[in-house]
């Protein structure tokens, strides 16, 4: 259809700020004056200045749309979720080749784009600017930051409702302004104005949906091939994640098939917005062995930036979980509202440490406690048929995460525990005699990925390295998750007990030893 003038545009732009899909806050908290931003002398700033005049983009629209993918954080070239890279997040996925468009656009190698800020936002200007062309956007449309909406829009590489949440988003930082702090100290600002975006190309139907599980939410489906319909267990928690990504590039990744993942939902920084993706009585494929008895709680974010987290963000996360909490029954306790690190047979690290625990139970209006994944105990006794208590629980548990039907996690060493004790041990070799001593503990423990470790890894192989070490050794590993001088002192211990190469780090070999139960 004609594209409207950029006059009646701009004649506009007083009522349609009220009229976006989204109304986020700044990451000081306060909205950015209309003054204009000082003189670019710092890397960030002249990057973004000689990016827009290179490719025409505005420039605030171009550090708006790299505060939005994240916080102006390039993560020093470690990819998002979706294998997205750097601060104006440039992905190589299968529905978004932003990362290779803006290698061929620029001439930048993909390495240096990945890696290199300057680079990375040069490029980003570049597909920018790639969509406004492919849109017939003019040298004066151009000049018009209304204009860009639907090539903000197609720069998402979304589409219908999470085209048009990721655009709003941008263009309600515009709209408000930005003060914003780089990790490095930078700073960069985007004055506010009036918006009146140009929506005219891009489909926003079903974006006011509301959620149907949870009124004060969005309502945005998942692929029907990244999660499960119904249920095969009682729902009995609530599994917090980061995204490592932005709000919406994680809803639209939830939409892609090939991503083989989802939540039920998805939480933004900025202003706490909720989109619901899964409905709560499926199953979403977020927490490997507590899919079935879970909901998942997306947080836009990176675990390693505790900018992500607002106080927007803990207090509408918090009403959704207690929410959830009295609907389903799930008890307000640490036991019950876990970390995706928390989850037994899962590798990941979030929400991480700057996520504030003691601070969000405080808001559900539950008990802080202590992390109730069940698992970590200062020694590992001998279970057995009629063995009954929490590490029988804790055997239970293992099995069932490594495909073992021990049955329910009731504490009760029945027949069903027996039989997978059994099958358990006879897979790695172990005497399969179903009673479960320090071998088969140290094998259970130990299960799961084999990251390379060393001091000053972390996260939840850490843990059940501590805890393996724990049974192998017959002396308390504390399972804190961080790899100090005690750990290295204990793995070198265990090295040299058991004829390896002695040197603190746990690369293949040695994990191959624990996971034999040696």
């Amino acid at each position: 259809m004609p594209r409207s003038p950029v006059v009646a545009r701009t004649r506009a732009g007083a009522s349609v700020l009220a009229a976006l899909t989204v109304t986020a806050l700044v990451a000081t908290g306060q909205p950015a004056t209309a003054a204009p931003a000082p003189p670019a002398a710092e890397p960030l700033n002249r990057a973004f200045d000689r990016a827009a005049r290179e490719y025409g983009v505005p420039r605030d629209l171009l550090a708006a749309v790299g505060y939005g993918e994240s916080r102006l954080d390039g993560h020093a070239g470690k990819p998002s979720q979706a294998n997205g890279y750097g601060v104006m997040h440039l992905a190589s996925n299968p529905d978004n080749r932003s990362l290779e468009k803006a290698a061929a656009l620029t001439g930048e190698p993909a390495d240096r784009l990945r890696r290199d800020t300057a680079a990375n936002i040069l490029g980003g200007a570049a597909v920018l600017r790639d969509h406004a062309d492919r849109l017939g956007l003019d040298r004066t449309e151009r000049r018009d930051v209304n204009a860009w909406y639907p090539a903000v829009a197609r720069y998402s590489e979304a589409e219908g409702p999470a085209a048009a949440l990721y655009a709003d988003t941008v263009f309600t930082f515009l709209a408000q302004g930005l003060t914003a702090t780089a990790p490095g100290g930078e700073t960069v600002r985007v004055p506010s104005r009036p918006i009146a975006p140009d929506k005219d190309e891009v489909s926003a139907a079903g974006v006011y949906a509301q959620s149907p599980d949870y009124p004060s939410a969005l309502w945005v489906p998942a692929s029907s091939q990244n999660y499960a319909t119904g249920r095969t267990a009682t729902i009995n928690k609530v599994v917090v994640h980061v995204t490592q990504g932005s709000y919406a590039g994680s809803i639209s990744w939830f939409q892609n098939p090939a991503s083989q993942v989802s939540a039920h939902y998805v939480i933004r920084s900025s202003d706490g917005e909720i989109t619901q993706t899964v409905r709560d009585a499926n199953t979403a494929w977020h927490a490997r062995s507590a899919n079935s008895s879970s909901i998942g709680l997306e947080h836009e974010g990176w675990v390693d930036n505790p900018a992500w987290f607002t106080d927007a963000m803990y207090r509408s996360s918090a009403a959704l979980t207690s929410h959830l909490a009295a609907r389903y029954s799930i008890p307000k306790n640490r036991t019950h509202i876990v970390g995706h690190s928390e989850v037994p047979g899962n590798d990941h690290t979030d929400p991480g440490v700057h996520w504030d625990w003691n601070y969000y139970m405080q808001l559900v209006g539950g008990s802080p406690g202590t992390p109730g994944d069940s698992l970590t105990f200062p020694s590992y006794a001998v279970q057995q048929s009629g063995s009954s208590g929490p590490q029988v629980k804790a055997v239970q548990q293992l099995l069932n995460a490594q495909g073992y039907a021990a049955g329910s996690a009731d504490g009760i060493f029945g027949p069903a525990t027996k039989s997978a004790t059994q099958a358990f041990q006879r897979a790695r070799s172990l005497t399969a005699d179903g009673a479960v001593g320090p071998k088969t503990w140290t094998a259970l423990l130990s299960a799961g990925t084999t990251p390379a470790l060393a001091r000053g890894s972390s996260g939840d192989a850490v843990k059940r390295l501590q805890r393996s070490l724990t049974a192998a050794l017959g002396t308390t590993v504390n399972a804190d998750g961080s790899f100090g001088p005690t750990t290295e002192t204990a793995v070198r211990s265990y090295q040299s007990s058991r004829g390896l190469s002695v040197d603190g780090k746990v690369g293949p070999a040695t994990w191959g030893a624990l996971q034999a139960g040696r």
